[in-house]
């Protein structure tokens, strides 16, 4: 380790201990968090592990990186429809990290802690044998079984999505490619919008309450748009039909589905979109739409629930379109 780096207790009492504000967390001082749940409140909780050159590239701002790894666990809880409360971090430093880094990383996650009111709880922070890892255990809180599940679709429901869906896969495109842009017609505004949708993902938190009141399942895309169907449909025990036409596009994606329809069909399935898919019964459409508006976050239908096995099935213009090759994002 190299002089100018603070040894491990150090490390906590610089840089994270000005993180954890929540009484639970003691300070950091201890090690364990103590965190007692609302009155008629359940505690929801999500994990995410971002791994360097798999999930994000070593090179990029280090305020970015802990902002994306925040953020990505974030989406889990709105897509369950509950207010974030705190989180614990684990961090896996490379050999070569630098003071001047952990203080900007740390910076990242003061920022989003203020923009989304969450607060560290506690973690643990170890040497790294192959690249940087950053794993976020964040906990949220939801009424007493108002929890939203993924297995709720029910026959009859219509599809919702969030924002614009393939931006992330074109910005990721575009980061391994320079040349993508160019090709594809992109402005340098339609350029910069997909590489940010890469780095720095939109957790829908504000969707939170309109999820919780009015959808039977919802889940956020984080594998891809048909992946993510299909693991609704699965755990639901029913098909989902998706209308690509309806399919929210960017000004980006719309030039993409012009230009190269085979890539623009990998970017709508490619993932790390990290926008909410909910499925809501036809009683509650109008209600959620309503909720939706008012939270700033308006969300689009693409689709409906039938009765099936847990296909998911896509059309274009009318006709099927083969999902052999548009399986999402794997890990292994």
């Amino acid at each position: 380790m190299g002089t100018d780096r603070p040894g491990e207790f150090e490390l906590i009492r610089t840089y994270f201990a000005p993180l954890a504000r929540d009484p639970g967390s003691l300070g950091l001082t201890d090690d364990a968090a103590v965190l007692t749940p609302g009155d008629g409140l359940d505690l929801v909780l999500t994990k995410d592990v971002l791994a360097a050159n798999v999930h994000f590239f070593a090179d990029d701002a280090p305020e970015a990186i802990a902002a994306k790894a925040l953020r990505v666990n974030l989406s889990d809880l709105a897509a369950k429809g509950a207010r974030p409360r705190g989180y614990l971090l684990g961090l896996a430093l490379p050999s070569d990290w630098t003071s001047e880094w952990l203080g900007r990383f740390c910076d990242g996650l003061a920022a989003d802690q203020s923009a989304f009111d969450i607060q560290l709880l506690g973690g643990d922070t170890i040497r790294s044998g192959n690249g940087l890892q950053v794993s976020i255990t964040a906990i949220g809180e939801v009424k007493v079984g108002g929890a939203v599940r993924r297995s709720g679709a029910r026959p009859g429901d219509k599809i919702f999505v969030s924002g614009t869906i393939g931006d992330a896969a074109a910005g990721l495109k575009a980061r391994l490619d320079t040349g993508f842009a160019a090709m594809h017609g992109f402005s340098r505004a339609d350029e910069k919008h997909v590489l940010d949708r890469y780095l720095l993902p939109r957790p829908r938190t504000r969707l939170a309450d309109a999820i919780s009141a009015s959808a039977s399942a919802a889940m956020d895309i984080s594998d891809g748009l048909i992946a993510d169907c299909r693991h609704m449909a699965g755990a639901s025990c029913v098909d989902i039909i998706i209308e690509q036409e309806k399919v929210p596009l960017s000004e980006a994606m719309q030039k993409l589905k012009a230009t190269a329809p085979d890539v623009f069909a990998k970017c709508i399935n490619g993932g790390d979109d990290y926008e909410i898919l909910a499925s809501v019964p036809v009683e509650s459409e109008t209600g959620f739409l309503k909720l939706a508006a008012s939270a700033g976050c308006p969300v689009v239908e693409i689709g409906v629930v039938r009765e099936g096995t847990g296909q998911v099935h896509l059309y274009r213009n009318g006709s099927p379109v083969d999902l052999k090759l548009e399986d999402g994002f794997r890990h292994f």
